[in-house]
């Protein structure tokens, strides 16, 4: 299965802009600190999420993101792009459950690493007036809070639950299906007698 990797993106800085929203440089500087919280993350945990207990994390040979790079650029090309899973995977060379695998690996990584640089986002307006050198007050005046968002178009009514990505069909209990009666002496459900086929060689 073909894949990208790095190198290939390297080759290609617009595109790796493109792809990752950073240009080479930011990248390489996101590197080292990237894979150290990778590294920790799998001191502790398996790639499938179980507590690791007896063998230490390496890399193998048929690995499909082998290098730290690799693995940067994987997150990020998912987060940039947000394609689906199966998509990701054919891109790195993986099957959507890898590529499952390394998305909820990498995320958390992705965040420490961010937060060891002191880049993750803000969550609060408290963080977020620090981190750029103004008063809360002056945040406040751009920043909406969640409560005084505009309404959305098309509210929802508001005696109706709240509704599930799918739409469902009614209730579970009695089908108001007619039922066949099969063990009726009643109900003959095929012929008695059979009738010849016209392409039948008889």
């Amino acid at each position: 299965m073909a894949s990208i990797r790095f190198t290939d993106g390297q080759a290609r800085p617009t595109e790796f802009l493109d792809l990752t929203s950073l240009t080479l440089d930011e990248f390489q500087l996101l590197v080292p600190p990237f894979e150290a919280a990778f590294q920790a993350h799998m001191r502790e945990w398996r790639l499938d999420g179980k507590p690791r207990a007896a063998r230490r994390f390496t890399v193998y040979k048929n690995c499909p993101l082998p290098t730290p790079e690799d693995r940067l650029f994987f997150i990020l090309t998912y987060l940039k792009t947000y394609s689906i899973q199966v998509v990701q995977g054919r891109l790195f060379g993986m099957g959507q459950s890898k590529a499952n695998q390394w998305i909820h690996v990498l995320l958390p990584v992705l965040l420490a690493a961010l937060r060891a640089l002191g880049d993750a986002p803000a969550r609060s307006l408290t963080a977020l007036a620090q981190r750029l050198g103004v008063s809360e007050a002056d945040v406040a005046t751009v920043v909406v809070p969640l409560e005084e968002e505009p309404a959305p178009v098309a509210p929802i009514p508001a005696a109706a639950p709240a509704s599930p990505l799918l739409p469902m069909t009614g209730r579970n209990g009695a089908s108001s299906a007619p039922k066949t009666r099969l063990n009726s002496k009643r109900v003959i459900a095929g012929r008695r007698k059979t009738t010849p086929s016209k392409m039948s060689c008889s």
